[in-house]
């Protein structure tokens, strides 16, 4: 589970640091918003591959592991 909360917290740093520096250049309100959406994500999606890689392994083992124990308590009800 730490991949994802570092991750999730590397996204919100980016995002953070993309906005104060379209606020220093002068965007104001809803642009302000669309913009650091829109180039923080870029950012985030070139510089945190890794992490998103290595984030979405944990995640999809998660998965895995809640299926199994749902077919098997779901197998073991039927006997």
């Amino acid at each position: 589970m730490r991949p994802v909360l570092l991750y999730t917290l590397a996204r919100f740093a980016i995002f953070l640091a993309t906005a104060g520096v379209l606020v220093l250049v002068g965007a104001r309100g809803v642009l302000l918003l669309l913009l650091s959406l829109l180039i923080s994500g870029v950012v985030s999606f070139v510089l945190l591959s890794r992490q998103r890689d290595r984030m979405s392994s944990i995640v999809e083992t998660g998965v895995r592991r809640q299926r199994t124990r749902f077919r098997d308590a779901r197998t073991k009800e039927d006997v």
